[in-house]
């Protein structure tokens, strides 16, 4: 991770996907079309990693994205999915980190 950027908490990032999306009179797309999308960009980012990790390598006519650009396109879309529904991120980690470390703590081996 790189420290030389700005760093964002859920509210920064919520916040700022609001201000873009609310500049326009469509608005948010209905869950239906995020849901989509989302599986669309995580199917973007299978692909990326099939070309990084895998055993299939990008064509020469590929354009050349990358996991990470991936990774910001599913932040994105997930984001505007959670504004929608007016879910807050935090809140909904929380909740779920809770649920992990309640649920997994003796699952795997902890390091000494």
């Amino acid at each position: 991770m790189a420290t030389d950027k700005p760093l964002y908490n859920t509210h920064d990032i919520q916040n700022r996907v609001d201000s873009y999306i609310s500049q326009f009179k469509e608005g948010y797309f209905s869950p239906l079309s995020l849901m989509a999308r989302l599986s669309e960009e995580v199917g973007e980012m299978a692909r990326e990693v099939n070309h990084y990790y895998g055993e299939k390598p990008k064509k020469e006519t590929e354009k050349p994205n990358t996991v990470e650009e991936e990774l910001g396109d599913i932040l994105f879309v997930l984001t505007c999915f959670a504004n929608s529904l007016q879910i807050d991120l935090s809140d909904a980690f929380e909740q779920s980190m809770s649920k992990i470390e309640t649920r997994d703590k003796d699952r795997w081996t902890k390091k000494d």
